[in-house]
């Protein structure tokens, strides 16, 4: 892979990875709601989880989804139905002082397999792979898979970190409960590449 291309890789993954989506809304309400240290497994468990993901597409995973459509299809139903799910759950989250006890964040198991019925995850690892790795060959797809993992880890973090900071003006519960409500439906707003 020469400098250019990975320079175009490292852009690609970290624009990518950086605007708005399903992760990145989830942990900045994460952030507000449970604070920067308690919101840590859950972004570990996107990287990690993108980062099986993506090696897994490169290795031909792919190829599964051409061959039967009809798993496609059902990849995105479930997808939909599940981010309806935590939509509702992130408009509903109680405030912290009602219910920080029995609520908490995301675990690092439950953001790895988030990543497989996320469509905008999907729609990263298959263009990556498809760009830059089209040969399949072990090493550019490490390469790649790397790249993503240098990248996908701060712009997450950065996400959370904003979302923490947030904490000082959602001090106030209606504040708070607009703020998920707000998150949720854009959130719900992230589905329509899918269902379009």
């Amino acid at each position: 892979m020469t400098y250019e291309v990975l320079l175009s890789l490292a852009i690609f993954a970290f624009v990518s990875s950086v605007t708005p989506g399903p992760n990145n809304l989830m942990v900045l309400a994460s952030g507000a709601n449970f604070g920067f240290r308690r919101t840590v497994p859950h972004m570990a468990g996107i990287t990690a989880g993108f980062l099986i993901m993506l090696m897994l597409v490169g290795l031909g995973l792919a190829q599964v989804f051409v061959s039967y459509p009809v798993l496609k299809t059902a990849l995105r139903v479930i997808s939909v139905v599940y981010m309806l799910y935590l939509a509702w759950k992130i408009a509903t989250a109680a405030a912290p002082v009602e219910g920080l006890q029995k609520k908490h964040p995301m675990t690092f198991m439950q953001a790895v397999i988030f990543q497989w019925v996320n469509p905008k995850a999907w729609a990263m690892g298959l263009t990556a792979m498809t760009v830059y790795a089209p040969s399949q060959e072990i090493r550019v797809i490490g390469i790649v898979a790397l790249t993503f993992g240098v990248v996908n880890l701060p712009s997450v973090c950065s996400w959370a970190y904003l979302g923490q900071k947030m904490q000082i003006i959602l001090t106030n519960p209606t504040r708070l409960r607009m703020f998920n409500i707000c998150m949720a439906l854009l959130l719900v707003g992230s589905l329509y590449s899918v269902l379009v």
